[in-house]
C-alpha cells in the first residue's frame, strides 16, 4: 500500500517522531484530507504533553489544518473528492448530549479535538470527521487559511459576538499570534481599534495593521489611557500574563466586556467593584465550530484579513515548533506538506 510521511508523539512528554505510516481509507461518516498546511498553535502542548485525560498514544498533533479532500468513506454524500476544507478544533459533537440537543455544538462536553482525541495534520494524509470540515473559499492560500481554523476563529468569532456596535471603542490587548489577527478584525468590522502591547516597537506594526491608537503598557497605565479614549466597549485579550490582564479591567467603558482568549495558568484577580460599577462583564471565550470557521475565512477572503505566517517544511518540525515556543515568531507558524 502507498506510503505517507507522519509526525508522532508516542507518549505524554515525549519528542516528535518522524515516521511512515500507510495512507489511511475513511470509514463512514469520514473523509480524507491530502494536507496541504497545518498550523502550529501553542494549544498543540495539550497532545505532546498529555495535558487531557485520555489521549491515546502515539498521536498526531494539529489542529489547523487546510488541505484538500481526496477519498470520502462510506454514506458521505455532502462532501466530494477535490473540495478544499479545513479542520480546527472542534473536531467533532456527540449530538446527544443536552448542549447539542439544543445547538450548543461548542459546548458538547465531549467534544473531539483535533490531533488530541484523533490524529490531526502533522502528517500528509489525515481522516477527518464530516461535523468537523470547514470549506475554504476559492482563491485563499492554503498556508494562511490554516490558522484562521484557530487563532483566526477565536477572535473574528469572540469579537463579533462580544456586542460592540460599528465606532465603538475596542481594544486589543497583546499583539501575537491571535492579538494580530484580532487588530485587523476589529479595523474592517467598522470599530475604533485601540492596541495594547508591550514597548514602543509594536507601535508602527499596530498602525498598520488597522490600530487608531497604540497604547505601551510599560510607558503608561494602559486602563487609564483607554478611559481617556471614552473607556472600551469590548476589550479582546490574547496575552497570557494574569496580571496584565487584570490589570485592564478598568479600561472597560459602561457596560464593556471583557473577553478572555489567552488561557494564563495562574488565577486573574478581579475585584468585585470592578464589574459592579458600570455594569462590566468578563466572559472566556473558547473558539467556534465548523461554520464559524467557514464564516472567519469568508470575511477574510472579503475585507483582506490575513495572517502573519512563517512557512516551515514537515521535515524541520522540531524547529518550527521551537520557534512557536520562542515567542519570536510573527507571528504563525505553519507546517507545509509540499
Amino acid at each position: 500500500m502507498a506510503k505517507m510521511k507522519a509526525v508522532q508523539v508516542s507518549k505524554a512528554g515525549g519528542d516528535f517522531e518522524m515516521v511512515e505510516r500507510e495512507i489511511p481509507q475513511p470509514p463512514a461518516g469520514h473523509v480524507r484530507i491530502k494536507v496541504a498546511a497545518c498550523g502550529i498553535c501553542f494549544s498543540d502542548h495539550v497532545t505532546k504533553e498529555g495535558l487531557f485525560p485520555g489521549i491515546t498514544y502515539p498521536r498526531v498533533p494539529g489542529h489547523e489544518v487546510a488541505g484538500v479532500i481526496d477519498e470520502v468513506g462510506p454514506g458521505v454524500t455532502t462532501w466530494k473528492k477535490g473540495a478544499r476544507v479545513g479542520v480546527g478544533w472542534h473536531g467533532a459533537q456527540d449530538g446527544t448530549c443536552l448542549a447539542c440537543r439544543r445547538g450548543d455544538f461548542g459546548n458538547c462536553p465531549n467534544l473531539m479535538v483535533s490531533g488530541v482525541h484523533f490524529d490531526g495534520g502533522y502528517q500528509e494524509h489525515m481522516i477527518a470527521p464530516v461535523v468537523g470540515l470547514a470549506e475554504i473559499p476559492e482563491g485563499v492560500d492554503m498556508a494562511e487559511a490554516a490558522p484562521l481554523m484557530c487563532a483566526g476563529v477565536t477572535t473574528y468569532n469572540s469579537l463579533r459576538h462580544a456586542g460592540a456596535l460599528p465606532g465603538d471603542l475596542v481594544a486589543v490587548q497583546g499583539i501575537g499570534g491571535l492579538g494580530h489577527l484580532g487588530v485587523q478584525f476589529a479595523n474592517k468590522s467598522g470599530y475604533k481599534v485601540a492596541a495594547v502591547g508591550r514597548g514602543a516597537a509594536n507601535a508602527a506594526l499596530a498602525k498598520k495593521l488597522g490600530a487608531h491608537f497604540y497604547i505601551d503598557s510599560t510607558a503608561t497605565n494602559a486602563a487609564e489611557e483607554l478611559q481617556k479614549l471614552g473607556g472600551a466597549k469590548v476589550i479582546l485579550s490574547t496575552v497570557t500574563n494574569a496580571k496584565a490582564m487584570s490589570d485592564l479591567i478598568g479600561g472597560l467603558g459602561l457596560n464593556g466586556k471583557f473577553v478572555v482568549l489567552g488561557a494564563p495558568m495562574e488565577p486573574m484577580p478581579v475585584a468585585a467593584l470592578q464589574l459592579i460599577v458600570g455594569k462590566r462583564s468578563l466572559q472566556g471565550w473558547p473558539s467556534g465550530i465548523p461554520t464559524d470557521s467557514e464564516d472567519t475565512m469568508r470575511f477574510s477572503a472579503l475585507a483582506g484579513v490575513k495572517a502573519m505566517i512563517e512557512k516551515y517544511p514537515l521535515a524541520k518540525v522540531k524547529e518550527a515548533y521551537a520557534r512557536m515556543e520562542s515567542g519570536h515568531a510573527e507571528f504563525r507558524v505553519v507546517l507545509t506538506m509540499s
